[in-house]
């Protein structure tokens, strides 16, 4: 079984986002499992390799310049935080991660569901409101990290469920 994401056509308009106007979607095929979806997005983007922590510190300190949400910053989120995203909404086959800033409205969907075929499929949909010309610009210079993170996460996620079991919760 490939532990490589596909990059899929999301679904819009996405329930998380109705308005968005820029997704990307990435899906991965893990082994039969009773993975949850807080599960997975726990495992996914519960700590991020350094090279990734690098770029944030990064991306912090120039949207800092311009007024804009740092990760720390969006602590709000009453229901809990997965790495540095606030939980938006969860069930056990959906978390909806994300917040909304000046520029945009930002939200990740970590969905699973069985694919029929004995096998789980594990699915990334990043969905964005660009609310001004700034949120534009921003997704456009920041697309190709993220696509790069978010591939590479999922990834080595996958490499992890093929080679272990990971536990019902954590």
């Amino acid at each position: 079984m490939s532990a490589r994401p596909l990059m899929v056509k999301p679904h819009m308009p996405h329930p998380a986002l109705p308005d968005a106007d820029w997704a990307d979607c990435y899906e991965l095929q893990v082994p039969k499992s009773d993975l949850t979806a807080i599960v997975a997005a726990r495992a996914m983007l519960g700590r991020f390799p350094p090279w990734v922590r690098l770029l944030m510190s990064l991306r912090n300190s120039v949207t800092s310049l311009f007024g804009l949400k740092s990760t720390g910053s969006n602590l709000e989120a009453d229901k809990g935080t997965i790495g540095f995203f606030p939980i938006v909404s969860q069930s056990d086959d959906q978390v909806v991660l994300g917040f909304d800033d000046r520029h945009l409205d930002f939200r990740v969907v970590i969905g699973v569901r069985d694919d029929g075929q004995g096998r789980r499929l594990v699915d990334t949909t990043t969905l964005v409101r660009r609310k001004i010309l700034l949120g534009r610009i921003y997704i456009a210079l920041i697309t190709p990290f993220h696509r790069l993170i978010v591939s590479k996460m999922l990834a080595d996620f996958g490499k992890r469920m093929n080679s272990v079991s990971l536990p019902a919760s954590m």
